[in-house]
């Protein structure tokens, strides 16, 4: 049983998704966390949380948002939202199975 209680936890684990917002370079950290406190409103698309220690480069490149329960309609309110900053390049799209290529 333990056997299948870990296996289970890994693909829950892999199953996991999210968008990554992509900044223009000259971003201040104020800047990325008020288009990530702005576009925190969408149902089932939460930001994930910041370091506990941040600078400007973690934050710039690591604003990120929970997508794993996310609705086709509900990415498209966040790119929507995220489209109405200057400072935001765009979002890449990722997954578990993303990480280590």
């Amino acid at each position: 049983m333990a056997g299948l209680t870990g296996c289970a936890k890994m693909d829950q684990a892999l199953d996991k998704q999210w968008m990554t917002v992509d900044f223009s370079p000259n971003t201040t950290a104020a800047t990325a966390l008020h288009v990530r406190a702005a576009c925190s409103h969408i149902a089932d698309t939460p930001p994930l949380p910041l370091p506990a220690k941040w600078n400007t480069l973690n934050v710039m490149y690591g604003i990120e948002y929970d997508t794993t329960n996310s609705s086709p309609a509900q990415l498209a309110e966040l790119q929507t939202c995220l489209g109405k900053f200057k400072s935001v390049l765009g979002v890449d799209p990722e997954d578990a199975g993303d990480e280590g290529d």
